[in-house]
């Protein structure tokens, strides 16, 4: 059995990963999922902009044609060399099953194999074959433990030359983990609002990262999403009477339209339904606001989506540049935003 340690991952990255052909990765913590499959595609020395060299596939993708999955990782590369299959989405589906039980029991195939899936329990399909085989790389994915956590503290602060007080780093312990994608967002997030400070304090990680606000920020998005111009100043008076920063509904506009991009781009790649990524990018978003996402999806295109991520973000560094200026540059920013929506 070749499970790799969360503890052991970074070791086994850099020397141990180039014994395996097959990685199996998994968990709850999706976000640290992705990263860790990513780290091993690098890894592997397979050309990730070569389409003959890398294929990714989802696991509708096995659904009507359930050999494929064999025949892709057995093909022989156009010009030679070792090709990397990367599944994403899988769980414990029959197709995948039957594959990954004729794989485990033969010889390590032709190319290499990555199989990101979601959180599986123990004796489930996937875990009772993979984790018995001697060919396979079982990497388990759990929320990160303090450890970790500082890790990425240290990392993303350092990244600008930023330090933070015992009291900030241990207030912005207490807001993250459950999601390794998430906390490092966050943690930028925070390293952004304090450039140029040198040391980030508790307040700082209150005033960014805090949730006191988070229904007025809703409601401020998902009226700017809407267009609806009177929705939004309603939610900017909540927000400015509640002495709450305008400047945290900039941010949280800039994480919606964040992950807008990343869902319109996956439906583009993957040639999905609205429904489809709703069901997979966008199944943590409360049922009351899926409705003004889904039609966000359906009405703004890609171009539109980083064009308004850039405006959001200059907006966000102009702000922090001219904190006199902060309640102004947001308004405007925001205001422009909801009339390219309603637009």
């Amino acid at each position: 059995m070749a499970e790799v340690k969360s503890h052991e991952f970074d070791r086994f990255a850099g020397k141990g990963a180039e014994l395996y052909r097959i990685f199996v990765i998994y968990g709850p913590d999706r976000g640290l999922v992705s990263e860790r499959a990513a780290i091993l595609a690098g890894k592997t020395g397979v050309s990730q902009d070569d389409p003959f060299a890398m294929l990714k596939l989802d696991i509708s993708d096995l659904q009507g044609d359930p050999g494929r999955l064999l025949d892709e990782v057995n093909s022989l590369g156009l010009f030679g060399g070792s090709k990397l299959v990367w599944l994403r989405g899988a769980a414990n589906e029959k197709p995948l099953l039957d594959a990954m039980q004729v794989l485990a029991d033969g010889p390590p195939p032709a190319n290499i194999l990555i199989v990101e899936a979601g959180d599986l329990k123990k004796g489930s399909g996937l875990r009772k074959i993979a984790e018995p085989a001697k060919t396979i790389a079982v990497v388990p994915c759990y929320a990160d433990d303090v450890k970790a956590l500082n890790g990425l503290i240290d990392t993303e602060l350092g990244s600008e030359n930023l330090g933070i007080t015992p009291a900030a780093r241990q207030r912005l312990l207490e807001l993250l983990g459950g999601d390794r994608v998430a906390s490092r967002n966050e943690i930028r997030k925070l390293a952004l609002y304090c450039r140029g400070k040198g040391m980030v304090e508790e307040e700082n990680v209150d005033e960014i990262i805090g949730d006191a606000s988070s229904v007025s920020a809703d409601e401020a998005v998902d009226a700017i999403l809407s267009g609806d111009l009177p929705a939004l100043q309603r939610a900017i008076q909540k927000v400015l009477s509640s002495k709450t920063p305008v400047f945290l509904v900039l941010q949280s506009c800039l994480r919606q339209f964040q992950m807008l991009d990343l869902m319109k781009a996956e439906m583009e790649e993957k040639k999905l339904q609205t429904a489809q990524i709703m069901m997979t990018l966008g199944r943590h978003i409360h049922f009351k606001r899926k409705p003004i996402v889904e039609k966000a999806l359906r009405t703004w295109n890609s171009a539109a989506l980083a064009r308004e991520t850039e405006r959001l973000q200059a907006a966000i560094l102009m702000s922090r540049q001219k904190q006199a200026l902060e309640p102004s540059i947001a308004l405007h920013t925001l205001m422009a935003t909801a009339l390219q929506s309603s637009r």
